[in-house]
């Protein structure tokens, strides 16, 4: 009974601990490798891509529509200061993600203008006085993410877009101060148990937000509290430390079923999810909208819907910016595969504040997808594209170039296996965020 009890406990942490673990070692492998087109770069600094992100880009459902610009913040050194150029209208957004993957503060065309502007960046519990003319921003973490996105027209629009992250900088006040970083888990801890090593120290160095103090003591019986040495080396005896292999392996196991059979509404086969990233309950700082329609009010399904994001979608927008729905399946409910081809038919195409965008990604990685005409997404910024003579636009998918001119200019190339388109709309209207925009299911011709 004691194992099966450590086993479940174990499942549970896996659940709740997974976008802190998950995220934070994404932080740490920018920090120290970069991503793709995106270089490393220290703390407390911008790692711009240069050129809009493909298959080399493995990071999961990345998008294709704009270049990232990535800054790591820890404030264990103090304020910040975040200054933004004038982009004269252009859509940009920086999206401020904590520890956790709350998205608790945003600036950029729809929550703070296109204007040039100063902000500080200041962590938990900072009480001093801000310079002339600059918006404070709390951190509900001392280490967080600003997630940074350029609208990008192609190649020649790269220029403009590169001046503009340039002008985008971040400053120490303390420039003597150096960052702590992240704590790191002994070497001599068990691999398998590793997970549960990252969460101990991690959920002591960011604590979470005060409503899941109770989650957090639940898990005392498996060492997440225990401060010092881990109890993840040596010292446990085998039955214990199967318990809790044999925990995270059923946490895994859940974790994909809540990925591919949420609570996200499914209309045409597509997965609505206008509210996956609504987890974030505690913590609103310029920009995040704290409204009941963006809320999970249920706190179990809080945690599951939470970690499902960070697998499915790590540093994903609220819906209020961008808009994500997503489909695995044809019009019979068959998993879509490169094997057949098929079409959508937009009737109407989305409406947007910005602009709207398909990827197309493989499974189980949700990576950008090779092709011999380098397109990994098309929208409404594509050029070429031919829409029917009613307006709407219908796109061809599959992993064979169509022989028929107007089908191939709106060609979508899938990979020979499975995959997952992502229809995003950024800025979306009204219509999109009441679901009353219906979007027909993917036909297998």
């Amino acid at each position: 009974m004691a194992s099966e009890h450590l086993r479940e406990l174990a499942a549970h942490a896996y659940l709740y601990g997974f976008p802190l673990v998950f995220n934070l070692d994404q932080v740490d492998r920018y920090v120290r490798e970069g991503i793709g087109a995106n270089p490393a770069a220290p703390f407390n600094t911008f790692s711009h891509a240069r050129t809009l992100a493909g298959p080399a880009d493995t990071f999961v459902t990345i998008n294709n529509d704009t270049l990232y610009s990535m800054g790591q913040v820890d404030l264990s050194v103090g304020p910040v200061a975040l200054h933004v150029p004038d982009t004269a209208g252009r859509y940009y957004v920086l999206q401020f993600v904590d520890a956790w993957t709350d998205n608790f503060a945003y600036v950029g065309h729809r929550a703070t203008g296109t204007a040039a502007g100063d902000f500080l960046l200041v962590p938990p519990g900072w009480t001093g006085q801000a310079p002339e003319g600059s918006t404070v921003i709390t951190f509900p973490t001392t280490v967080a993410s600003i997630v940074g996105r350029w609208a990008c027209a192609g190649d020649a629009d790269l220029p403009v877009v590169h001046a503009l992250q340039d002008a985008t900088t971040l400053t120490p006040l303390d420039p003597g101060a150096r960052p702590a970083g992240l704590p790191m888990p002994d070497p001599a801890v068990d691999a398998d148990l590793l997970f549960l090593e990252k969460l101990r120290l991690w959920s002591q160095a960011f604590p979470p937000a005060p409503r899941d103090k109770e989650i957090q003591e639940s898990l005392v019986p498996i060492g997440i509290d225990r401060e010092g040495s881990s109890p993840y080396v040596g010292g446990a005896d085998a039955e214990t430390t199967e318990a809790l292999r044999a925990g995270l392996r059923q946490g895994a196991t859940d974790l994909d079923t809540a990925l591919t059979h949420g609570s996200s509404p499914e209309v045409n086969g597509w997965k609505l999810t206008l509210h996956a990233f609504d987890y974030n309950l505690d913590y609103f700082e310029v920009g995040a909208l704290d409204d009941p329609r963006f809320k999970i009010a249920d706190p179990k399904l809080r945690i599951i819907e939470r970690a499902a994001a960070a697998k499915g979608g790590l540093w994903g927008n609220h819906a209020y910016e961008a808009a994500y729905i997503m489909t695995y399946l044809d019009e019979h409910g068959e998993q879509l595969t490169g094997a057949n081809t098929y079409t959508l038919r937009l009737d109407p195409t989305p409406s947007v504040g910005a602009f709207w965008s398909i990827t197309m990604y493989s499974i189980p990685d949700f990576y950008l997808v090779a092709n011999p005409i380098d397109r990994y997404s098309i929208g409404d910024r594509t050029p070429g594209i031919v829409y029917d003579d009613d307006g709407a636009l219908t796109i061809t998918i599959g992993h064979t170039a169509p022989s028929d001119p107007k089908a191939r200019a709106n060609w979508l190339p899938a990979p020979a296996g499975e995959f997952r388109p992502v229809l995003r709309m950024y800025e979306p209207g009204e219509a999109v965020l009441d679901q009353t925009y219906v979007v027909a299911a993917i036909t297998k011709t």
